[in-house]
């Protein structure tokens, strides 16, 4: 990396990275310390191991020029669909879902990084077309993404194939489509809904259903609401204290670690520790969003846009859901919730927004 590139980097999102982290960190070890097969703190430990692993990677992507990324896109979409085959031949099955590709003792999940291959072939892709105003040049974005999409609904991960089309949406909005196209495109989706509805599987169905009505299934699928929703509310304004929520430390919120991690934080640091999360969030998008509109070129910005879209789904999505204001869809926080390949990926992702920041402008020698 030449010298004179560090002076650009964006050092406030490296400084938000480090406060999630280091707030992640400390709500896996107050989720997972009592019921770790590992031991005390084991999975607080491996979430400090994926955040050094994944400075390394971003580090390494900052090192390359964003152009040279985009221009090995036809690689990367290869890849990546390459990856998802994989997944159904070789991949390990875990609560009904076969997700994941066993490499040792760990587990690479390649719907977590078809997020980001999507959105660096996707912005490599708008950037040749210039503008979407022909119905031939927006099916075939469809259909760009619709190939990946396809093969994780196989897996089945409706929660990653949601991310997908929000990055899709909300690349194609501002790569210039028209209002009227954009529109008639969501009617079409709002028409098909009744034939996607088809296609679900039974618990993903169930769980639509019970998000209207969790007491409909108290015990079963409505059970993750409700004891979110309990953990949350008796946070108060303060919270408990770390590793002193009842409903964690007794196990009752399920994937404590995981996709219900802002249940955690909010029972245990209440109000204004949930209110401290979300500042940090809103000051990590506001910044990105600052890089996309300073980009050098158009390439720039779309790579940017779609990871701002994909974190602020994301984001929208978990916490909503631990709320009750959203169906449970597997959907992790990003930087908080414990999984190596969300992590790395999120990572990855921070170093080609610093990339595109760092070359806003022409470095003279």
């Amino acid at each position: 990396m030449n010298r004179k590139l560090l002076k650009y980097i964006d050092y406030p999102i490296l400084i938000l990275i480090l406060l999630i982290t280091t707030l992640s960190i400390l709500i896996i070890s107050s989720a997972t310390h009592a019921t770790s097969p590992g031991g005390s703190f084991h999975y607080a430990k491996m979430q400090f191991l994926w955040f050094c692993i994944g400075l390394l990677a971003m580090f390494f992507i900052m090192s390359i020029d964003y152009h040279t990324i985009a221009y090995w896109s036809n690689v990367i979409y290869a890849v990546n669909l390459c990856m998802l085959i994989a997944v159904m031949i070789i991949g390990r099955e875990s609560m009904g879902a076969q997700r994941w590709i066993p490499i040792g003792s760990f587990g690479l999940q390649p719907s977590e990084f078809a997020k980001l291959a999507v959105v660096i072939t996707l912005a490599k892709y708008l950037e040749r077309k210039k503008v979407l105003n022909d119905i031939k040049d927006v099916a075939l974005a469809f259909l760009h993404v619709g190939l990946p999409l396809i093969l994780i609904m196989k897996q089945p991960d409706l929660g990653t194939s949601l991310v997908l089309l929000a990055i899709l949406f909300g690349m194609i909005f501002v790569a210039g489509i028209s209002y009227k196209l954009f529109g008639a495109i969501i009617g079409s989706g709002i028409l098909c809904l009744p034939l996607v509805w088809r296609f679900l599987k039974p618990y993903q169905k169930k769980r639509i259903i019970v998000f209207l009505n969790p007491n409909l299934d108290p015990l079963g699928a409505g059970y993750h609401v409700i004891q979110s929703k309990i953990a949350i509310g008796s946070g108060r304004l303060l919270g408990k204290g770390l590793f002193h929520g009842t409903q964690n430390q007794l196990d009752f919120i399920p994937e404590q670690h995981t996709d219900f991690i802002f249940a955690v934080l909010g029972e245990e640091l209440g109000f204004i520790g949930g209110m401290l999360l979300l500042i940090l969030f809103f000051l990590l998008l506001y910044r990105t969003i600052q890089i996309a509109l300073k980009a050098r070129d158009l390439l720039g910005t779309y790579m940017v846009v779609g990871i701002a879209t994909m974190w602020t789904f994301q984001i929208l999505v978990n916490i909503g859901m631990t709320l009750g204001i959203m169906p449970v869809t597997g959907i992790p926080l990003p930087f908080m919730s414990y999984g190596g390949s969300s992590f790395l990926m999120n990572m990855i992702s921070v170093g080609i927004v610093l990339n595109v920041g760092m070359r806003r402008q022409k470095i003279l020698f």
